[in-house]
């Protein structure tokens, strides 16, 4: 399914009175539990039944975090989650029938900013909603950055000390995992599946070309150090540092 949805980082920008919240989750008694519990804490709601109809409302705009379930029809959370994060860094909290590591470490290289792990408190869950928006609105301004490395989400622009650096979308995103939480190690298998999905053919082979390319770019503005390997673990976010 195609989504066209305005950055949100953007749109933080804007003045608004009340956060937008979108409860997406099969479970009607659910939704209405989590209902209550961010009417009551001054936060309007929206509602969806699975993946789908919870698109369609992303790419209306005015949304300011997806509260997304991870097992549902139709559409399952993961694959929310990726036609999102492919549009948007619009903040996104899980919600898990049970505490699995997989399933939160899946969620993480997907761009998950927190998970809930159900039967939750309400009272948790939104000062986990209130944490995740004081944290978007904090970094509003400054985007993403990392060393002498600045990912701009809402222009597509990368630059290192000040040089732009030309990404294709794929390298793009990727960068933007990696920069998402810079001191994470990230296993190749789980990287793929955070970009082409969780049935790709493709292997880790994959990302090490889009590795090398990315380094292959930095290093001509100076940068040797955009992205380090861990022999026998994975990548990570380098000190990307500009000796230019």
């Amino acid at each position: 399914m195609q989504l066209t949805v305005d950055n949100h980082r953007t749109a933080c920008n804007k003045p608004r009175m009340e956060a937008h919240i979108l409860i997406v989750d099969d479970d009607p008694k659910i939704r209405d539990v989590i209902r209550i519990a961010v009417r009551g804490a001054g936060m309007r709601t929206t509602e969806a039944a699975n993946g789908q109809a919870a698109l369609m409302h992303v790419g209306r705009g005015n949304i300011d975090l997806v509260l997304l379930d991870i097992g549902m029809p139709k559409m399952d959370g993961f694959e929310c989650c990726k036609a999102i994060r492919a549009h948007s860094d619009l903040p996104v909290l899980f919600l898990t029938a049970q505490d699995d590591e997989i399933d939160r470490v899946l969620g993480f290289q997907l761009g998950a900013d927190d998970f809930v792990a159900k039967p939750f408190s309400p009272r948790e869950l939104v000062l986990r909603i209130k944490a995740i928006l004081a944290r978007g609105q904090r970094s509003s301004s400054q985007g993403m950055k990392h060393g002498g490395l600045e990912l701009d989400t809402s222009g597509h622009t990368c630059r290192i000390g000040g040089a732009g650096l030309d990404l294709t979308a794929t390298e793009f995103q990727l960068l933007g995992i990696l920069l998402r939480y810079p001191n994470q190690v990230h296993d190749r298998n789980a990287l793929i599946q955070a970009i082409y999905g969780a049935n790709t053919t493709m292997s880790g082979r994959t990302i090490d070309s889009h590795i090398r390319n990315i380094r292959a770019k930095a290093a001509q503005i100076g940068c040797e150090d955009i992205i380090a390997t861990v022999h026998g673990v994975g990548v990570k976010l380098g000190a990307c540092a500009c000796h230019q």
